[in-house]
């Protein structure tokens, strides 16, 4: 089951925690693992590469973290939305693989 954690801030999303594994197909063909993955890296690479915004990162097999700066919230809010939809949208066609939650934090 992956585990998908909306960090909030007063409103603001302040970044996520993915972690966990699907077991919808084997290793190399899970789709719902793959969409998952690409999307958190899509989102984690344009906020550092692009968007050049403060954030921790931190990766391991199966776990993602990015906790945005307070500073950086206004400049990733439409990103974070996307990636809180399209994984909504995966939460909805997989309802035994993922799992999306909230969770509130104090501000960076």
């Amino acid at each position: 089951m992956i585990r998908a954690e909306f960090l909030t801030a007063g409103g603001a999303l302040a970044g996520f925690r993915i972690s966990g594994h699907s077991d919808y197909g084997e290793e190399g063909s899970d789709i719902v693992c793959a969409a998952v993955s690409s999307a958190a890296y899509l989102v984690a690479n344009t906020v550092t590469d692009v968007l050049h915004a403060e954030a921790r990162i931190e990766v391991a097999d199966g776990d993602m973290l990015l906790l945005l700066e307070k500073k950086a919230y206004a400049s990733c809010q439409i990103l974070l939305e996307g990636l809180k939809l399209h994984l909504q949208g995966l939460e909805e066609q997989y309802p035994d693989d993922i799992h999306v939650f909230y969770l509130e934090v104090s501000p960076c």
